[in-house]
């Protein structure tokens, strides 16, 4: 073209799920890389999508969401965590949870704020954040154990944070908060301005017992945070693009303003059909014995292997060192992996302050037994 433009993010390129996505169908490779499942959904949702569109369900949904399921939400967040929201005012549905964590950033973020992000982390915190002039301070949480030094955090808090970014359980890692971190958080950003940023995706993929500690459980947090979720996530259908967020009033005000412009409203017959299958909270509550079914069925077929595991405690991602196997960059590793062995991961560096490499790659296990059992050989093989 013979004009120039300015990009507002010089360094940003395609995401490596999306790199490595492609790659996986070039090289006709096992896919364990971006975290989708490659099960059908449950059969009964699918009957009550067809039911939504037969029904009619096909024009503009309210800018907030169909009230009845924001209500279905409040009183599942009621049941969950104890912590009321309003469903007209404190609930919105977004196209996934990434729209709603850009809403979220770009709503609240300014020239010059500072936002703390834990790394490693999911790629879509630090871009929102520069796009609205804000400055991401990075706060590194060191594997294996990937524990946040709350010190650290104490430290990095000046005049100008604007907002703590927190995912739990947690891409990567696999790792849960647990309900002393949200204790000392607490505790840090009581008396300030700070909002929190709660990434909340993973709620129902947690294992060994465990139980997933929002901050909706904490009313002295809850005050100050807007927490995101996924359908897409919960329920094997990430192509819906289908999430919510939910805040105070005063919060989700300002939430919506932005909202109402880069989307206005989501899919309504998915909104229809997401609302009668919650009817069942079965359906969401018996995830954690379906996933830690498949966690533990793939740790046991690579249990020989010479990659070292690190503990997933949530989510549907297994994180493994192969420092016994290899010491090339582990972005050169999993290119490997995918052109020579025909599997494709993630490598952790990608998520890690400064690309940090610490020889480590990220497998999704959301996938069916034979998927797993094929990808196994291959990592046994190594």
């Amino acid at each position: 073209m013979n004009f120039s433009i300015e990009s507002k993010l010089p360094n940003l390129g395609t995401t490596i799920f999306t790199k490595m996505s492609k790659l996986a169908q070039e090289y006709n490779a096992i896919n364990l890389s971006q975290g989708f499942s490659d099960f059908p959904p449950n059969q009964k949702l699918l009957e009550l999508v067809k039911q939504s569109l037969d029904e009619n369900h096909n024009q503009y949904a309210p800018l907030a969401g169909l009230i009845s399921l924001r209500k279905t939400l409040a009183e599942k967040i009621f049941k969950s965590y104890g912590s009321r929201y309003s469903a007209e005012e404190e609930i919105t549905i977004t196209a996934g949870a990434t729209q709603a964590i850009f809403t979220a950033i770009s709503a609240f973020i300014n020239k010059d704020d500072e936002v703390i992000v834990f790394k490693p982390a999911y790629d879509c915190y630090e871009p929102a954040i520069e796009l609205y002039g804000g400055k991401p301070i990075l706060i590194e949480m060191k594997a294996p154990t990937y524990k946040i030094d709350w010190q650290e955090v104490s430290a990095k808090i000046t005049s100008k944070t604007k907002m703590i970014v927190i995912n739990t359980p947690h891409n990567p890692s696999g790792t849960v908060l647990a309900k002393e971190d949200l204790l000392q958080l607490q505790q840090l950003v009581e008396n300030t301005n700070i909002l929190i940023l709660s990434d909340e995706v993973y709620e129902h993929l947690i294992y060994d017992g465990k139980e997933h500690q929002s901050v909706a459980r904490f009313p002295k947090l809850a005050e100050r945070s807007l927490i995101t979720y996924s359908f897409g996530k919960t329920f094997h259908v990430t192509g819906w693009k289908v999430g919510y967020c939910v805040a105070p009033e005063e919060l989700m005000k300002e939430f919506r303003k932005v909202h109402q412009y880069n989307v206005f409203c989501v899919n309504h017959p998915m909104q229809w059909a997401l609302n009668e299958y919650l009817q069942n909270p079965e359906h969401y509550l018996e995830l954690s014995a379906f996933y830690q079914e498949k966690r533990d069925y793939f740790i046991q077929q690579i249990k020989n292997s010479r990659l070292e595991l690190l503990p997933a405690q949530g989510t549907y991602f297994q994180t493994a060192s192969y420092k016994n196997i290899t010491t090339e960059k582990d972005t050169d590793f999993a290119l490997r992996l995918i052109k020579e062995k025909g599997l494709a991961t993630i490598p952790v560096s990608v998520f890690n302050k400064d690309q940090k490499d610490e020889l480590m790659l990220r497998f999704c296990f959301a996938k069916k037994k034979e998927t797993l059992a094929k990808a196994a050989v291959i990592i046994n093989s190594l």
